[in-house]
C-alpha cells in the first residue's frame, strides 16, 4: 500500500474545483500531490473566499462518484489517489460566509444605495449636471466669447489689403473686416482668394458679405490672416534648379 501511494518529485494533478455556494464558480487548478490538504485549502481560499477553517472538501471521479472526504488536513493530496480530471468540491460550513446566500452570483440582492433628488442636485460634478452644461454649450457654443474678440489684430487689416491665410500660404485680397451676425462673435476678416479655394462666393449663412467668383471666398479669425507684399502666384512659374 505503501509503495502504491508513495509520491515521487513534484507530481501534480489538474483538479475541476467547485463550490457548494457558488454555483457559477468552475476553474481548474493544478495542485501538487505533496501539499497537505490543509495547503490545498489555503491555495483554495484565494480562489473562492471561503475560510480554511468553514472549508471541506469531497473528491469525485471523473463519472462523478465520489472517491472520499478529504477530512485529515495532515494528510498529502497524494494519499486521496487523485487523478486529471477529478473533481474537488469545496463545502462551505459557514452559515455567515462571504459565500452564503447567493449575493455574490446576484447583485440584485445587494442593498443599493439611494440619494434623494434633492440631495442629487446640491452635489457638485454630477453626470446630471454635466449633461446640463453640455446642452448649453450646444445651444449656445458661442455664448463665452466677447464680442470685441480679436478686434485688436484687425487694427492693421484694410478691405483692398494684399495677404496671406494660413494653414496653407492661400494668397488673396481683404474684402471685408468686422462681426459677422451670422457667424460666432468677435472680428472675422472675408478673402477673395485668388484662386478657387474658398467655399462661396462671400455669402454665409444668408447675408452677402462681399461678392467675389463661386468657391473663392472666405471667412477667417484675424490670427489666421497676415497682409503685406503677397502677390498672385504664376501657376506656370518654376523653381530654380539647383
Amino acid at each position: 500500500m505503501a509503495t502504491k501511494l508513495q509520491i515521487q518529485g513534484d507530481e501534480s494533478v489538474l483538479l475541476r474545483v467547485t463550490h457548494s455556494n457558488i454555483k457559477s464558480f468552475s476553474d481548474d487548478v493544478r495542485f501538487s500531490l505533496q501539499m497537505t490538504v490543509e495547503a490545498v485549502k489555503e491555495k483554495l481560499w484565494t480562489k473562492c473566499g471561503t475560510s480554511v477553517d468553514s472549508m471541506s472538501l469531497e473528491l469525485y471521479d471523473d463519472s462523478g462518484d465520489k472517491v472520499s472526504d478529504l477530512g485529515d488536513n495532515t494528510r498529502s493530496l497524494g494519499f486521496y489517489s487523485p487523478q486529471d480530471g477529478f473533481r474537488l468540491h469545496i463545502i462551505d460550513l459557514d452559515p455567515s460566509s462571504v459565500t452564503s446566500g447567493g449575493w455574490l452570483e446576484d447583485t440584485s440582492l445587494v442593498e443599493k444605495y439611494k440619494i434623494s433628488d434633492e440631495a442629487y442636485d446640491k452635489r457638485d460634478g454630477t453626470y446630471k449636471k454635466f449633461k446640463e452644461k453640455l446642452g448649453h454649450q450646444k445651444s449656445n457654443p458661442e455664448s463665452k466669447i466677447p464680442d470685441n474678440y480679436m478686434e485688436d489684430l484687425c487694427a492693421n487689416i484694410r478691405v483692398g489689403d494684399r495677404c496671406q491665410v494660413e494653414p496653407g500660404e492661400k494668397r488673396g485680397v481683404v474684402k471685408f473686416v468686422g462681426r459677422a451676425e451670422t457667424l460666432a462673435a468677435g472680428f472675422w476678416v472675408g478673402i477673395q482668394y485668388d484662386e478657387p479655394l474658398g467655399k462661396h462666393d462671400g455669402m454665409v449663412k444668408g447675408k452677402r458679405y462681399f461678392d467675389c467668383p463661386p468657391l473663392c471666398g472666405g471667412m477667417v479669425r484675424p490670427d489666421k490672416v497676415k497682409v503685406g507684399d503677397f502677390p498672385e502666384r504664376d501657376p506656370f512659374e518654376e523653381e530654380d534648379e539647383i
